[in-house]
């Protein structure tokens, strides 16, 4: 995912956004997600001037912003991924 959305940038001639902005993207996605599980399964209904979104696209969204974070701070995910998974396995 990292290289695709590396490339994907690279390709549109575009940079990553500062840390501190992008931090502040994915506080907004996740705003957005929270919306539509709210709608989905609290008390707040969705007016029927509001449009929705799926699930999967917000998650991917919070995705893809996660991806531009950890590039701009060149951490490699993959390698993060599997010391937190070591993290859970032997808890």
């Amino acid at each position: 995912m990292q290289k695709i959305v590396d490339d994907c940038l690279k390709n549109k001639n575009l940079s990553y956004w500062k840390p501190n902005n992008l931090m502040l993207r994915l506080m907004e996605d996740v705003g957005e997600l929270s919306r539509e599980i709210n709608w989905k399964f609290g008390e707040k209904p969705k007016k029927a001037t509001e449009e929705g979104k799926e699930f999967g696209y917000e998650i991917a969204d919070i995705l893809f912003t996660l991806v531009c974070l950890a590039n701009s701070l060149d951490i490699n995910l993959e390698e993060a991924f599997n010391q937190i998974m070591k993290k859970y396995e032997n808890k």
